[in-house]
């Protein structure tokens, strides 16, 4: 079972946050992630800094960024 949390309040985080440079400059899809201590990687919607993020293990982030590279999270099809 993975230890990822959900539902934590973004603002209970102290850490710094990060926008992805792939975010627009307007700020729409903005996606955010804050390391935090113990290797944990916690994530946000910028449009919505006090709503909830999720926090990964570095295993589980580790995993989903090497997914992402090499593709696996394309649209099927």
């Amino acid at each position: 079972m993975s230890s990822t949390t959900s539902g934590t309040s973004a603002r209970e985080i102290i850490a710094p946050w990060i926008k992805s440079s792939y975010s627009g400059p307007t700020g729409g899809n903005c996606v955010e992630v804050a390391f935090l201590g113990g290797g944990d990687v916690a994530v946000r919607s910028s449009r919505n800094p006090d709503g909830p993020a999720l926090i990964f293990t570095r295993a589980e982030w580790d995993a989903f960024l090497g997914g992402a590279r090499d593709g696996e999270f394309g649209f099927p099809g």
